[in-house]
């Protein structure tokens, strides 16, 4: 089982990996992921060792890290009032005030001892939860990280005389840690306010009268009502009204939709202008709200495979310095070289070496351009599922429900013989039948007044038949014309062929099509310009239609008569190829396809479990180009995480060498640090900006 608690109190990245990796190796703890973005933690371990296990996490926890509290998920607990490691206005004070006396001591040069206390006292004052962290991570065994190397290194520094800049240091650092843990959650709430759909309360209809109660407490079949400016707390179908509605924190659709009495509407959506009462047809747990959000939540615990390396890289990294130092320490002493001036180098050695910037910057990358996928209406599973998408160079599509709409309705009326209404009198026989076919020509003749029928039936396999104003009419297909012997024109048009016979006479023929969605071309030729190698359409579809479809689309590739097996090979001959493969479909028939291709994207499956369920992205409404935005997303998130890769690198190797040359001081040190980090850190924020529509 899979146990879930939020982490109150973690504000360091670097803190969450030594969380993560100290409860992973707790007995009977079987997989333990530490979310920094979301501060929170998911233990996997067996059901019987779960209270076991618990325990012995929280203890684990707070060996490392004292100040960060485990709370169970779902608890009263959860939602309070979240401190960090230091207040925010604490530590501003603290450092005013540093700051302040250290200027007052540069001014008035007091002698010593004077001097060395009141430096010693600044020092503690800005520095002692730094150093009380490091200490306590030393009896823990839990060595290199930011606190170890900025307490040897300032500490060392005020040993061999050089106090004033070992304060300095230590305040620059402080400064540089306010303005990052500043930025870092600023982010975290840019990103938690694109997720703020949660509905915190639902309007009850009552006998009594309305009354206000949790949305988890509403019942399938209860009725609520939801007034102007409120979010509708559940899914369900209008009942009574007629308004509209704002999509956009789920859909990522700015215009607001028109609903009337059953329509459905999803959770999350906000009411515009009128009151409307909504029955229930889902309950909270199973809503499109609680999807989204559960998906969200669980999507940076995926970890994309540069997150991995940059964890793993992290750990070797900094150990392998922290050698180098105290060689860069005692072997040039060994040849003559200045004792004091070789473990000045070494302590700026140290200083530069934090690899903040790193370990922030590629989660918070990928965490925002989650964010970022999601605010255009667009579901991205994880870091990894972003990675892959941003990798791909081939697109297949399936055609109904995806590039065509899945609604057949007429697209052509041929008429032979003027003087008889084919439409209408097509809709007077069909306007009982439940077919597809049926029903879109009942509602092509909309607003018209259909003549009685008569003596209505159906002829099986061909049609149905009837008397309307005293003539014999039959609606039907071709077969029931070559049976009769009635002559027809050979029709070379795409789609279902409906013909209108009039007292055995052909007296037209209405084309049926299912229709192209608006933007379906558009997104193909926004895919190519995105560099998409390959387009490709599987359906099981006559090979006429889908040829028809594919040459409107200018799709590279089409192929026809496919059962869902056909389409799973197709997919794997296009990933033996050697091609990246997204395959977009409706995420229920699709399902074996989806999980086929490299990454599988379910196209308007919004509040499907079975697309949910089987799709590494979701799009959350009907539009095809979402797929190349999604693209555009991940492409410029995984450029944003190797800008940020490259950049912290190379200043840190730039800086390291600087250091060791006795060329940089030990402030400039932590300005390199620290400056880093924050570029790192605001170039990762960027990753929440949404493309253009």
């Amino acid at each position: 089982m899979e146990l879930k608690y939020q982490l109150k109190g973690l504000d360091c990245a670097n803190c969450a990996a030594k969380i993560e990796r100290s409860v992973s190796k707790v007995e009977g703890v079987k997989k333990a992921q530490v979310d920094f973005m979301q501060s929170s933690i998911a233990i996997t371990c067996d059901l019987q060792q779960a209270e076991n296990v618990e325990i012995a996490s929280q203890k684990a926890i707070k060996k490392i890290e004292p100040d960060v509290t485990m709370v169970k998920k779902g608890t009263e607990h959860e939602h309070q009032h979240e401190h960090g490691h230091t207040k925010p206005k604490v530590m501003m004070g603290r450092i005013l005030l540093t700051a302040g006396i250290m200027l007052l001591l540069i001014l008035l040069k007091p002698i010593e001892p004077l001097n060395t206390i009141f430096y010693a006292t600044i020092y503690l004052l800005i520095g002692y939860d730094i150093v009380k962290t490091a200490v306590l991570n030393l009896f823990s065994g839990q060595l290199f990280d930011e606190n170890f190397l900025m307490t040897v290194a300032t500490i060392g520094a005020f040993l061999i005389g050089d106090r004033p800049e070992a304060v300095l240091v230590m305040l620059l650092y402080q400064i540089g840690e306010f303005f990052q843990d500043y930025a870092v959650n600023q982010s975290k709430k840019n990103i938690k306010a694109l997720m703020d759909v949660r509905p915190d309360r639902a309007r009850l209809v009552t006998n009594n009268g309305l009354k206000i109660v949790k949305p988890e407490s509403v019942a399938v079949g209860d009725v609520v009502q939801v007034n102007p400016g409120e979010k509708i707390p559940l899914d369900g179908t209008i009942k009574e009204g007629i308004g509209y509605i704002d999509t956009s924190a789920l859909t990522g659709e700015s215009m607001p939709q028109l609903v009337e009495v059953g329509n459905k509407v999803l959770s999350g959506s906000v009411n515009k202008d009128t009151p409307l009462t909504i029955q229930v047809t889902e309950s909270f747990g199973q809503s499109t709200v609680s999807k989204i959000l559960d998906l969200v939540e669980n999507a940076s615990s995926k970890k994309a495979p540069a997150e991995k390396f940059i964890t793993k890289f992290a750990r070797v990294y900094t150990p392998i310095v922290v050698g180098l130092a105290v060689l860069l320490a005692i072997i040039p002493p060994l040849f003559g070289g200045d004792l004091k001036e070789w473990i000045y180098r070494a302590l700026t050695f140290l200083v530069i070496s934090c690899p903040c910037a790193l370990v922030i910057s590629v989660p918070l990358s990928f965490f925002g351009g989650i964010g970022g996928a999601s605010r255009a209406g667009i579901l991205i599973k994880g870091s990894n599922y972003l990675e892959k998408l941003a990798k791909v160079d081939t697109v297949v599509f399936d055609k109904t429900g995806t590039l065509t709409k899945g609604q057949f309705s007429v697209e052509e009326i041929v008429t032979l013989c003027k003087s008889i209404p084919i439409l209408t009198y097509a809709s007077a026989l069909e306007q009982n039948s439940s077919h597809p076919i049926a029903r879109s020509i009942v509602t092509a003749s909309a607003g018209e007044v259909l003549p009685d029928v008569t003596e209505t039936r159906e002829i099986a396999g061909f049609g149905v038949m009837g008397t309307i104003e005293g003539q014999k009419v039959f609606v039907g297909n071709e077969k029931y014309l070559k049976e009769n012997n009635i002559s027809f024109p050979a029709v070379t048009k795409v789609g279902t062929i409906v013909y209108v016979v009039v007292n055995e006479k052909l007296a037209g023929y209405l084309v049926i099509n299912d229709q192209i969605k608006s933007d379906a071309k558009a997104a193909v030729t926004k895919l190519k310009a995105n560099g998409i190698k390959k387009t490709v359409m599987l359906t099981g579809d006559s090979e006429k239609v889908a040829a028809s479809v594919g040459g409107k689309l200018g799709l590279n590739q089409v192929f026809a008569r496919l059962l869902p097996a056909d389409k799973v090979d197709h997919v794997q001959k296009l990933r033996q190829a050697g091609g990246k493969v997204a395959f977009v479909g409706d995420g229920i028939n699709d399902a074996p396809v989806l999980a086929t291709a490299d990454i599988g994207i379910a196209m308007g499956g919004l509040g499907s479990d079975a697309a949910i369920e089987a799709a590494d992205a979701v799009i959350m409404d009907d539009r095809p180009t979402k797929i190349a935005t999604g693209i555009e997303i991940s492409r410029k998130t995984l450029r944003i995480v190797k800008q940020n890769i490259v950049f912290a690198l190379a200043i840190k190797i730039f800086f390291l060498l600087l250091g060791a040359g006795g060329i940089v001081t030990m402030g400039w040190a932590v300005f390199a640090d620290v400056g880093v980090t924050l570029i790192a850190v605001l170039n990762a924020m960027r990753c929440l900006r949404v493309p253009k529509k």
